[in-house]
């Protein structure tokens, strides 16, 4: 695996892209066909699963990455160590670079520090990590708002 990026790759990394590789099969994407996984990795170590969720009213569906991060709020869990996304234009084992839009990307704000890692993932179609991208929030959103600045 190539690391694009010069940022540190973790060991727990590997397990949570294939895990976002993994979540893209539960896509529902009916209308775009982009399907997207992904997984979060929270401070204690659970790791969150999230999927895109299309439906027929454009803006009523979600993005995995906002899936991922509800599922962990509605568990009790607030502080997370990286997200790890997936996504390309079918269900197949593959995937291709994937950043999140743009209202993911202020929902992770909400939540992360603007140095949060995001791992983007490309895999071949047997689902194979073949190169990754590592972000800081801040490269994402930059000049960022965020819950410190209502204080």
């Amino acid at each position: 695996m190539d690391n694009i990026k010069t940022k540190e790759w973790l060991p727990e990394y590997e397990k949570l892209v294939s895990t976002a590789i993994s979540m893209r099969k539960r896509s529902y994407a009916p209308y775009s066909h982009y399907c997207v996984g992904a997984a979060l990795l929270s401070e204690d170590g659970t790791v969150f699963t999230g999927c895109n969720v299309e439906n027929a009213s454009y803006p009523v569906g979600i993005c995995a990455e906002r899936t991922a991060i509800s599922k962990a709020v509605s568990e009790g869990h607030k502080k997370f160590k990286a997200l790890a996304i997936a996504g390309a234009l079918s269900k197949s084992n593959g995937s291709d670079f994937c950043a999140p839009c743009g209202m993911c990307r202020q929902f992770i704000r909400e939540f992360c520090s603007e140095d949060f890692p995001i791992i983007l993932a490309k895999a071949d179609d047997s689902a194979e990590i073949k190169e990754n991208k590592i972000y800081e929030l801040k490269e994402l959103l930059p000049d960022s708002f965020g819950p410190e600045n209502l204080k």
